[in-house]
């Protein structure tokens, strides 16, 4: 049993190391030019937008930051994964 829960949290924390690296990569493309189209945007996007995508329904129901210039759902989400990731850790 150990070591089934030792291969999940590896799997896990691996997991979020790539979301972590996908929205990083994400938030650079729309820094550089926020218009871009192509497979690795897309693929990107495919990724990431499940994790954001509760954070941004929140804050329209909430009508928090409305009008915002920042995308406050992303910061989100990104401190979600950092909170999960040490939760795992402590584990």
């Amino acid at each position: 049993m150990e070591i089934i829960l030792y291969v999940l949290k590896n799997f896990l924390l691996i997991a979020i190391e790539v979301l972590d690296i996908a929205m990083l990569v994400r938030a650079i493309f729309s820094w550089i030019d926020p218009m871009a189209e192509g497979r690795l945007l897309s693929f990107l996007i495919l990724i990431t937008e499940p994790i954001i995508l509760p954070f941004r329904k929140l804050c329209e129901k909430k009508n928090w930051f409305v009008g915002s210039p920042l995308d406050v759902p992303f910061f989100m989400a990104i401190l979600a994964l950092f909170l999960v990731r040490f939760l795992l850790l402590m584990i």
